[in-house]
């Protein structure tokens, strides 16, 4: 046995020293020629197969199910099953390591991690990461630098200035805290003064307005270079036995101060960070800096580990009171208060991760005379979320344009011309509107809308089959299967046309066919399961697979952005792992199956 056997390639990359003496002593080197049958239907195998060089396609019948290269193995499922349900062929001349039945069995009878990750479903495959990446989590959280916690902006006062005047700024700022200059007994001048000294200050007993700053101001002030590492920050404040850090940047000057119960938060939900700077936020400019933490947020959690549902619910809640805030700031009362403002797409839904276009809307109360400088205002609010990163929608789908604006008659009679024509550009508008969710204003509104739009969808089963054919207008999951890990160099596979789409919006259909009011597919999956609708194996197997292409959609995004490069939510093949490519076909087998579901379900190849 060669000593280059890859044990970092999923499964083996779980295994001890002791399972991989094991592996090295119980595996051969095979040769295939191209064309040749490496199993075929019904065959016992007697190895598992790891290739090293080479690609091997797995058939049905006709139908390719999927593709192997470099580091793949096969078939574990029919290892343990006793027969092979399909036939794998040799398409590029093929040397592969073959390990030995029994060497597998006792492997899988020492190891349960090797045994899930080599044969189990989506589900179990995807649990068994879980539980894997969480022991990580924290850790990745204290190796980040300190400048990507949040960090509270720092205010100044000279030494002399009186105690009224600190307090008085303390309300303005909404700060318990600021640095204080000329400060005599301190080597570098510098002290600083908190809500803490401010007591001190009181039971002193002098008039406030007569006793100057410095006198009660601490000093030496403790301070945390921003590209420490949080543990060393949290180690400093412990040592110090302060509550607060001055953060200085590389050349000495302050950035800002790291609070301890911000830093604490960092470790335990930094989100709950951003939420704070988003709800402290005075002005546009100090929610465009708390937006950019947002982007910081993800690539810290996915550092970590956290689940991609969860961090996708941060991220809804974010957006949604980022956008709250900014409407309120550029929208007079009277307009707010007969208002609807709602965001679609996969905002709607709460599955976006990184910023996407614009897609939202403003419903008016009938009734309600707007003001003359709507379109100003609404102006305005798309330029600030394209200041935010969410640039504007090349279709226009965005509160600027009026065609996206209106009462709830004129709403309610849009939705119904794209209810009773559901092709081109009125299908996508339906669609989009479909997962529209409301972030300002009163909901209430769109709730109406929504109502009068599902009495009129209520068995239309040609219109629901018109609809949902869009699920098959990216090809089929073999055309994915073939670029995933096809025949010399790999292209780029688009995930949310492999795989995201087609389930989306296939829920989407199965959703309005039943009238379920949830916009997001997680809770129309459930809603429709208890409607017995989906099966619920089929269910968590959907939701499975949405989860798993929205976290490689967010990795190659991730990527893309730190080369500076646009993020186009394709995934390069060469990029993924072993196992990151044995779950994606996984993912394309479920996808598969969904379709085929709704063909037979809503007469699709009829329709």
């Amino acid at each position: 046995m060669p000593n280059a056997f890859n044990f970092a390639a999923s499964p083996f990359d779980c295994l001890t020293a002791e399972e991989q003496a094991l592996v090295r002593a119980g595996v051969d080197i095979a040769y295939y020629p191209e064309g040749a049958a490496v199993l075929e239907v019904g065959q016992a195998p007697e190895h598992l197969f790891v290739i090293i060089k080479g690609h091997v396609t797995q058939h049905d019948g006709e139908e390719l199910l999927a593709s192997y290269g470099p580091d793949d193995t096969f078939d574990g499922r029919a290892l343990v099953a006793g027969r092979s349900s399909s036939r794998f062929v040799v398409a590029e001349e093929l040397v592969a390591y073959q390990l030995a039945r029994a060497t597998v069995q006792e492997l899988i009878a020492r190891n349960a991690t090797f045994g899930a990750l080599l044969f189990a479903d989506l589900g179990h495959k995807l649990a068994t990461l879980a539980q894997r990446a969480e022991a990580h989590e924290g850790q990745a959280l204290l190796l980040a630098r300190v400048d990507q916690a949040w960090l509270r902006p720092a205010h100044w006062v000279d030494a002399g200035t009186d105690i009224v005047s600190v307090a008085r700024l303390f309300q303005q700022q909404r700060t318990t805290s600021v640095l204080v200059t000329g400060l005599a007994g301190a080597a570098d001048g510098l002290g600083i003064f908190t809500a803490n000294s401010l007591q001190l200050a009181i039971l002193d007993g002098r008039p406030l307005d007569q006793l100057p700053v410095g006198a009660f101001a601490s000093h030496p002030v403790v301070t945390v270079r921003a590209d420490a590492t949080i543990g060393d920050a949290m180690a400093l404040l412990l040592r110090a036995r302060v509550h607060r850090l001055v953060v200085l940047d590389g050349q000495g000057a302050v950035l800002g101060l790291l609070r301890a119960l911000d830093l604490f938060g960092f470790v335990a939900n930094r989100s709950h960070l951003v939420a704070l700077q988003i709800e402290q936020a005075q002005d546009v400019d100090a929610l465009a800096q708390a937006a950019g933490q947002i982007t910081e947020l993800l690539a810290t959690l996915q550092r970590g580990g956290m689940r991609i549902a969860l961090m996708a619910q941060l991220v809804q809640q974010l957006n949604a009171r980022l956008f709250e805030r900014a409407w309120a700031m550029l929208a007079p009362a009277d307009l707010l208060a007969n208002s609807c403002l709602f965001v679609m797409g996969s905002e709607g839904r709460g599955e976006q991760l990184l910023k996407t276009d614009q897609d939202n809307g403003l419903l008016l109360r009938d009734g309600y005379a707007p003001p003359a400088d709507l379109q100003t205002i609404c102006e305005r609010f798309s330029e600030v979320l394209a200041r935010f990163g969410y640039p504007e929608c090349p279709g226009g789908i965005m509160l600027r344009n009026p065609a996206w604006r209106g009462s709830e008659t004129e709403w309610s009679a849009r939705v119904q011309g794209w209810l009773l024509r559901p092709e081109g550009e009125a299908l996508m508008h339906l669609a989009i509107f479909l997962d529209a969710h409301a972030v300002a204003g009163d909901a209430r509104l769109l709730a109406g809308v929504r109502r009068r739009m599902d009495a009129l969808a209520a068995g239309g089963d040609a219109l629901m089959a018109r609809f949902a054919r869009a699920i098959d207008a990216f090809g089929g999951p073999a055309q994915w299967w073939e670029r995933l890990l096809g025949l010399g160099a790999a292209a780029p596979v688009n995930l949310k046309k492999a795989g995201i789409f087609p389930i989306v919006h296939g829920v989407r259909s199965l959703a309005l066919a039943r009238g379920v009011a949830a916009t997001g597919t997680a809770e129309r999956i459930a809603a429709l399961t208890a409607d017995g609708m989906l099966d619920a194996a089929l269910a968590q197997e959907l939701l499975q697979s949405l989860h798993l292409l929205m976290q490689l959609r967010l990795q190659a995004g991730l990527h893309q952005q730190q080369l500076q490069r646009p993020v186009t939510g394709e995934v390069d093949p060469a990029r993924l792992t072993s196992l990151e490519r044995d779950l994606l076909k996984d993912t394309l087998a479920v996808v598969k199956r969904f379709k085929a579901l709704l063909h037979q379900r809503l007469h699709l190849d009829v329709a």
